[in-house]
Formats: structure tokens, sequence, C-alpha cells
């Protein structure tokens, strides 16, 4: 074998999960929109918490990789582990991020006239701003786990 088997995530490919997702979720919630319950305002606060902690995990595991005074060093395999951790929550994160906007794009035009569509539109914008925040904190774990030679948007390692 030849070359890295993981790479960088790219951004390209991030947007285009959420786009999907967002086009998937538009057209399901226009079809099903009556029949729905309404949206807790905190349903996506869970993506929140975990993209926070992804960053927090990540800036703990890049002083160990930099093997800070105090610190121990982190078996490649963690590292590897976290990479993939990350790629996955980013992904995730990305599918999450255009599925709320695709209530949000239904919802928001609605919220004047209808009651549940307000409250929906707030239940999506927190679930958006929520599934961003993880996409940040998988992609900041992600640039964590690169080691100090590392310099680029070369491969992850």
């Amino acid at each position: 074998m030849s070359g890295p088997l993981v790479t960088a995530t790219r951004p390209r490919d991030l947007l285009i999960a959420a786009l999907v997702a967002a086009v998937v979720a538009n057209l399901l919630v226009r079809l099903t929109y009556g029949s729905l319950p309404s949206i807790p305002a905190a349903a996506g606060a869970t993506l929140a918490v975990l993209g926070v902690a992804e960053a927090l995990g990540g800036r703990a595991l890049r002083a160990r990789i930099e093997r800070r005074p105090g610190t121990t060093p982190v078996p490649p395999l963690v590292a590897a582990r976290a990479v993939l951790v990350a790629r996955a929550s980013s992904t995730a994160g990305a599918i999450m991020a255009g599925a709320w906007a695709g209530l949000l794009v239904h919802a928001l035009p609605r919220s004047a006239e209808i009651a549940a569509a307000a409250g929906d539109a707030v239940a999506g914008t927190v679930g958006l701003l929520s599934a961003l925040v993880l996409v940040g904190g998988a992609l900041w774990l992600e640039r964590c786990c690169r080691t100090p030679d590392d310099d680029g948007p070369g491969p992850a390692r």
C-alpha cells in the first residue's frame, strides 16, 4: 500500500452531505409536517455538548502529542481512533446541520402565522447551531491529532 489511509476531512465533502440532508429533510417535512409532533426547543442541544467535549478532548490530546511537561505520550492507536471519531462526528454534524436547515426552510416562513411553526423554528435554530458546534469541535479534534511535523492540509496522522 502506498499513500495515507486516512486523509484530512475536506470541507467540500461536509458541505455536500449537509446539502443532501437539507433537501431530503425539507421534502420529508413538507410531506409530513401536519402529522409531526412539535419539536422541543432543546432537541438538538446534545450535538453542542458533544462538539464542546470533542474540542476539549482535542486540546488535551494536542498537549500530549506535543509532549508538553506533565503529560504522558499518546499511543498511536489512541490518536488514530480520535481522528476516526472526529471524521465521523464532523460528517454526522454536517448531516444534522442539513436536516435542521431543511426544517428551518419550511418552518421559518410560517412561524408568524402558525404557533407550532414558531416553536419548530426555535428548535431548528438551536439544532442547526448545535450541529455546527459539533462540526467545529470535530474538525478541531482532527486538527489536534496531527503530529508536530505535519505541515499543511495533507493527511491526518
